[in-house]
């Protein structure tokens, strides 16, 4: 079995996130599937039906507007977190497997001058000696 790594080590525990970091994942969840854009077409559907309740068309529209702009500035927020985030994971999967691959071919580098000259650019182009 082998030994896990600095940057398998520095990377955050998924049982450690913090409150908002669940609450993000969670809506990330529920708006990315069709069920939300089917919520969203019904509160249209009753939104567009409650115009005879409304004592002005000005005011039913600007219900609309308020309530899209409000809704859409915190979707927005949320996934673009969630997609950083994602992003971010990513990254770091990455950054561990050329980690492990340099490794690999620093051992059998020894033989080879210029499997040494791959190892150097492989370290410099992810960043590994920066990292550690």
């Amino acid at each position: 079995m082998t030994q896990r790594t600095e940057a398998a080590d520095d990377r955050p525990k998924a049982d450690g996130r913090n409150p908002f970091e669940k609450f993000v994942e969670s809506v990330n969840q529920v708006v990315s599937r069709a069920p939300f854009f089917l919520v969203i077409l019904a509160a249209l559907a009753l939104w567009a039906a409650s115009y005879p309740l409304w004592s002005s068309t000005t005011k039913w529209e600007l219900a609309l507007h308020t309530g899209s702009a409000v809704l859409s500035l915190l979707l927005l927020v949320l996934l673009e977190n969630a997609g950083r985030r994602a992003q971010e994971a990513a990254q770091e999967k990455l950054n561990v497997i050329a980690e492990a691959l340099s490794d690999l071919m620093a051992s059998r580098a020894d033989d080879d001058p210029d499997l040494q000259k791959s190892v150097d650019k492989l370290r410099e182009a992810v960043g590994l000696e920066e990292r550690h």
